[in-house]
């Protein structure tokens, strides 16, 4: 049966300077198209879906895309000539649709790949200092600037800098320089060098020998804000007293900010700066800065090929937002007009010649080539026939030189003459070759090709830069998270059965922004991934990832986390532009004020990382995970050994015991004193004996539910008292057993007075447990293959009676799980136990349930160790 679809394809071209265009291709019927999309190129026709690739039909290209790279569009119900709901369950079944809540086909996601190969530099490679109460712990010995400074002043020698040495590594990490370059610090360059000369302007920026553009750009624009500036470029360092050939800078890596030293030793070319440098002869800060983040990344040629939103993001922590200018939507100054008033830093850039490297356009611009804007305002303009407002942009080049734009508004334009003299000093118009120009807001959207804009967290402005100014604040919210394989690596929704895995979270938005005809919010999502792992001098390279957002119409009669189908049947309301090999993904929303689930993911599930998620508004946003609280709940009915089957805690069974089981215990205690001896107690390894008879095939009687507790434990001390006999033969089995690490777990779950040993009351309740985890083992084990997926630990060890939280379960699949994400039995055990003596302990120390409890160190140590 044919089907009507489109499909797209999606394909992202760097230049060496990170500039990125974005190419579409879709084919298919255009009534089923999104309108205004542009750089697409059509056909029609009718395809079958074949296997798991998409196959060109009757208009004989013969293409094949996988659906990783393609979006099927279905058309309206009243349009296909075929059943549309069949066609619908044909992409379901495909693994690459989905349903909406009335039956629309839902969410297929799209990847697109940057050829930007950039990586992730590992703070764990770097012996940063983080701030106090970051959480950040480095590995080994961390440089400390102000130690090493007064080291360095005590013993009267200049700092030279052990882990990023002045070696020709240092520069190029690929291949060797071009030429032979010399290190050598400022003193030798300068006579009286200076980190600021009358203060850090804009016009310090001047872009070296490095293809890192992007980079001169947000550095300029730091300079911009004061506060800003100082936080990045700390002021208790210098050329004075206590110059001693060291220097510090901070930025911010992955959630947290770093402290970054360095010595003063830069590559010089014939006793010139080679890189970075100010306008000024004997001025440092920019030049040093750049080291710094040559540093952080591993060496100055990780540098090139950056986006300017990277640059910016390290220098604020903010989120950083990108557009095409030519698919701009239609409000996009009012955005630019808000992001300046929240002191945003935005930067600018046009699609670079393929032929000619930094090409000039006839207006006196640059392909190519990283712009920074520093000023948006509506100007007041008055011309003989009228008066008004004219939206303008003041962009800089990082040149910094005569390179400017010619058009209108420029320097020295006619348009600058029916501007009031009052407007012009208010904007600080000045006619230097500095590099620094007006243009309309117009003529901006048509030369440039696009914007990047980077909003500040609230932390990021001091109160003193928001008193006496028009200045305003976002609010943020963020949470760090991780994809572990098997447990919360769910993939993309194209991955449907382990989707829900993914960690979520629930955002409320209450009010709607000032001034909102559509009573909307605004919401920009960031999502950022970050290496601690990589032990590569540069790092690892980016995964693909992206988000989808849901909206919950009603949130609290929702399961935590929200299950698989709750996502078969809803579709997002909101999700990134596609998942791509960046290291943030961001977009911004209007939505209305409501009640939204955000899912972050990678693109193909079991794919491992670490994330960041940020949400900015413009009113307060309260965010939450949305998660299970940590606890104790009901055991799965299903291996309940009630005699009426309800469900029931399993902890209170042992101390419930049949009246026909009481007559019995004299009997059970006689077989349990042989193999416990005189003092009616056993050890680790006695009970490891018992333990492993039962275990190494099905327990006995396992296929009656109605067998009691006390029959259990007389079939297994049986099999260990008569061994060697014709009836201890019937236990024997093939399994290996319990580790010993387990059997030491048991003894102390369940040795209340610290003895190293069980009596016979607390081995009948430690029985109890065991057979529970283990018939909710083997009702997750269908396969019996004696493991389960560690997908399946969170649904077992709730059948079991614990309620846990992504964070445990990560935790417990980075303890427990082998490579592949299974969990095999004995270690399902020891999660079970560990979990049960971690819980008692806690709840004995919180009678009162306020979820609290207090140890003194010589107890937590104790307990923790004796668990």
């Amino acid at each position: 049966m044919p089907y009507h679809y489109s499909y797209f394809y999606s394909k992202a071209v760097a230049d060496n300077d990170g500039n990125v265009r974005t190419y579409n291709f879709r084919k298919g019927d255009p009534r089923v198209a999104d309108a205004g999309q542009s750089d697409v190129f059509w056909t029609r026709g009718t395809y079958r879906l074949l296997s798991r690739l998409l196959k060109g039909g009757c208009s004989g290209s013969g293409d094949v895309f996988h659906p990783a790279h393609a979006i099927f569009r279905s058309r309206a119900m009243g349009e296909c000539d075929d059943d549309p709901t069949q066609e619908q369950d044909d992409l379901l079944k495909d693994g690459h649709g989905g349903r909406g809540g009335r039956g629309t086909p839902g969410d297929v996601f799209i990847r697109t790949a940057s050829e930007i190969k950039r990586v992730l530099p590992s703070i764990f490679n770097l012996k940063v200092l983080g701030e106090k109460g970051s959480g950040l712990r480095s590995r080994g010995e961390v440089q400390d600037f102000f130690k090493i400074r007064d080291r360095c002043l005590e013993e009267g020698t200049l700092f030279e800098d052990p882990d990023f040495p002045a070696v020709d590594s240092s520069i190029f990490f690929s291949k060797t320089p071009p030429r032979p370059f010399e290190w050598k610090r400022p003193i030798e360059i300068a006579d009286n060098p200076e980190l600021f000369v009358e203060g850090a302007t804009r016009f310090d920026v001047q872009q070296g020998e490095l293809g890192d553009c992007w980079l001169l750009a947000a550095v300029a624009n730091l300079t911009l804000s004061k506060g800003l500036f100082s936080q990045i470029v700390p002021d208790d360092q210098g050329f004075g007293d206590k110059y001693a050939g060291i220097f510090h800078f901070r930025f911010w890596q992955y959630g947290r900010w770093v402290d970054v030293v360095i010595d003063d030793r830069l590559p010089t070319y014939y006793g010139k700066l080679v890189f970075l440098h100010s306008s000024e002869h004997n001025e440092f800060w920019s030049a040093l800065l750049e080291k710094a983040y040559a540093k952080l990344h591993g060496s100055y040629e990780a540098l090139k090929g950056g986006t300017t939103c990277e640059a910016m993001e390290d220098f604020t922590g903010g989120v950083t937002e990108m557009y095409e200018l030519n698919q701009a939507p239609p409000n996009l100054y009012r955005i630019m007009l808000k992001a300046y008033e929240r002191s945003s830093l935005m930067g600018c850039s046009i699609e670079p010649d393929p032929n000619v490297l930094e090409a000039h356009t006839s207006e006196g611009l640059i392909k190519g080539h990283a712009y920074s804007i520093t000023r948006v305002k509506y100007v007041d303009i008055q011309t003989p026939r009228s008066s008004g407002k004219i939206p303008l942009v003041r962009v800089r080049n990082p040149w910094g030189n005569e390179a400017e734009w010619n058009g209108p508004w420029g320097d020295k334009s006619p348009e600058w003459r029916f501007i009031p003299d009052e407007e012009k000093e208010e904007i600080g118009l000045t006619f230097d070759d500095d590099g620094e120009f007006w243009m309309s807001y117009k003529d901006f959207q048509t030369h440039f090709s696009r914007l990047e804009i980077c909003n500040l967290n609230p932390d990021s402005l001091s109160e003193e830069e928001m008193l006496g100014s028009d200045k305003r604040k976002w609010e943020m919210s963020m949470f760090e998270g991780e994809w572990v394989r098997g447990v919360t690596a769910g993939g993309c929704r194209n991955y449907l059965e382990t989707f829900w895995h993914n960690p979520q979270y629930r955002i409320t938005l209450e009010d709607p922004d000032d001034e909102d005809e559509d009573n909307k919010c605004t919401v920009i999502v960031g999502l950022m991934q970050k290496n601690h792992r990589s032990q590569r001098r540069m790092g690892m390279e980016c995964l693909t990832i992206g988000f989808a957002m849901y909206h919950l119409q009603d949130p609290d009669n929702l399961p935590k986390p929200l299950d698989l189908n709750f996502f078969k049947y809803n579709a997002s309301v909101a999700r990134s532009p596609s998942f791509i090999n960046l290291r943030e993904v961001s977009c911004r929303f209007k939505l209305p004020p409501g009640v939204y689930c955000i899912v972050p993911s990678t693109f193909e599930a079991n794919e491992e990382g670490e994330f960041i998620l940020r949400v900015f508004s413009e009113h307060t946003n309260n965010m939450e995970e949305n998660d299970e609280e940590v606890g104790l709940g009901a055991v799965d009915e299903r291996v309940c050994d009630t005699p009426d089957g309800s469900p029931h805690d399993k902890r209170h069974v042992a101390n419930q015991p049949e009246p026909e089981e009481e007559k019995t215990q004299d009997k059970v205690k006689e077989f349990f004193q042989k193999i416990a001896g005189e003092d009616m107690e056993v050890d680790w390894m006695e009970l490891k004996e018992i333990l492993d008879y039962a275990m190494r095939n099905e327990l006995p009687g396992r296929s009656s539910s109605q067998d009691s507790v006390i029959t259990m434990i007389l079939s297994v001390l049986c099999g260990v008292v008569c061994r060697d006999t014709p009836l201890g033969q019937a236990f024997e089995t093939k399994n290996e057993g319990f580790s010993k690490d387990v059997c030491r777990s048991m003894v102390a779950m369940m040795d209340v007075d610290r003895s190293g040993k069980l009596g016979f009351e607390e081995f009948k309740a430690l029985w109890v447990d065991i057979r529970h985890w283990k018939a909710v083992f083997k009702l997750y084990d269908k396969d019996g293959s004696g493991c389960l997926s560690a997908f399946e630990l969170r649904q077992a060890l709730n059948s079991a009676g614990y309620r846990l939280n992504n964070h445990v379960l990560n935790i417990l699949a980075h303890r427990y799980s082998t490579k592949n994400g299974m969990i095999t039995f004995d270690d399902y055990m020891m999660c079970a136990v560990r979990l049960k003596a971690m819980i008692d302990i806690f709840h004995e120390r919180d009678p009162d349930n306020t979820n609290t409890a207090t140890f003194t160190l010589e107890e937590w140590v104790e307990k923790t160790l004796y668990s």
